[in-house]
């Protein structure tokens, strides 16, 4: 097998999803890559070639690549994602050489798609949501950007344009996600694939203006409720709960997520960040886990690698599935409980400050930079309080 870049495309039912590898050679002889979405890098160490046969093994969500090697420049096989069942496959094919992500790009084309726009995803329908896409231009035709729904963001998309369409994708393991439009106008007309099980059409308007509702307005307490209350075990089995005197009396926030969700992994990296800069002045965090596993044990194993992917230094609780349904059941404080992730913020005499909605990643750029310094300035705040 050769080292340097491949381009690796998913089938996604006739639809080619592309993505690049970077795949370096250690003294050992052994094989690690890195998995490249715009201005994001995904490390992977566990490669492994045995004879003629493939595996690349995600290192947080619960995914791998299983293929045949055909020489030393050709891979052909599935990308299994084990979260969505033991039958979920997709097939892929990954070539040697550097290439470009998307095959039609025309230099000096990009810039008609930079910007700002007012997205509406299956406008006209049950299923309709509104977001917003933000593109930046580069004088070679590339594009990188993302949307931002009210319940997260698309992280980091990256693509290619000409005359008048544009294509954009992402892989990171988890999602594997097909952007494309037409420029009709002064509109977008576009389509986006999600794995092989969704697809839907949208449009776009240019809007610097737009904006979303805000997200500590979408998450509420049932009326009755003042207090958050449960108790669930961590990922060694001990029971836990707010009430604990570990957590009691200090400034805390619990974090409702999943492993399988790359929002939230991007939130943990950030909370992590506050947890060192605020835990030696009182601040506490705790996780809640609701995992796409129906068997306790997988969806243990999968927090457990999470966790100790992430050095995640606060704890992780196991709530149970995903489904937003179990969730509002075994969380019956919260009402509209919309997203994962979501964040309680609470003060040190258990009442509720502050309930935050999704999570808009480093791949939002500003928008992430600007929830980032907010973040750390509610947080001094709380620390601050007695």
């Amino acid at each position: 097998m050769r080292a340097g870049e491949w381009r690796v495309e998913l089938d996604l039912n006739g639809e080619s999803l592309p993505f690049s590898w970077l795949i370096k050679q250690d003294s050992s002889g052994g094989y690690h890559a890195v998995i490249r979405n715009g201005e994001e890098s995904l490390d992977v160490s566990e490669l492994r070639i045995e004879r003629d046969s493939f595996f690349l093994r995600m290192p947080l969500f619960d995914s791998e690549f299983l293929g045949r090697l055909h020489g030393d420049s050709l891979i052909g096989g599935f990308w299994r994602n084990y979260t969505r069942g033991s039958a979920y496959k997709i097939p892929f094919s990954a070539v040697h050489g550097p290439r470009p992500r998307f095959a039609a790009q025309a230099p000096g084309s990009a810039e008609r798609f930079a910007g700002i726009w007012q997205t509406w995803f299956s406008p006209n329908s049950p299923e309709a949501y509104n977001a917003v896409g933000r593109f930046d231009a580069y004088p070679d035709g590339s594009i990188t950007g993302t949307f931002m729904t009210e319940t997260g963001d698309y992280r980091f998309l990256a693509g290619s344009s000409s005359s008048d369409s544009m294509h954009l994708s992402c892989f990171d393991g988890s999602h594997a996600f097909l952007f494309a439009a037409c420029l009709r106008n002064d509109s977008l007309i576009g389509r986006f694939w999600s794995g092989t099980h969704w697809q839907e059409p949208w449009i776009a308007v240019r809007n610097s203006s737009y904006r979303l509702r805000n997200p500590d307005s979408l998450t509420f307490l049932q009326d009755g409720f003042d207090r958050v209350a449960f108790r669930f075990p961590d990922l060694d089995g001990v029971e836990r709960s707010p009430d604990d005197p570990d957590f009691s009396n200090h400034p805390l926030l619990i974090h409702i997520m999943g492993s399988w969700c790359p929002n939230c992994m991007d939130e943990t990296l950030l909370l992590r960040e506050m947890h060192e800069k605020y835990s030696p002045h009182g601040l506490r965090i705790m996780a809640v886990a609701f995992e796409k596993h129906s068997d306790q044990k997988r969806a243990l194993d999968a927090l457990r690698r999470y966790a100790k992917s992430l050095s995640v230094p606060y704890p992780i609780l196991y709530g149970g599935s995903a489904s937003k349904e179990e969730a509002g059941e075994k969380l019956p404080f919260l009402k509209r409980l919309i997203s994962y992730p979501t964040c309680l913020f609470i003060a040190r005499d258990g009442t509720i400050m502050r309930i935050r909605t999704g999570f808009y990643g480093p791949g939002t750029g500003p928008h992430y930079d600007s929830y980032r310094k907010d973040l750390d300035e509610f947080l001094r705040r709380m620390v601050e309080e007695t």
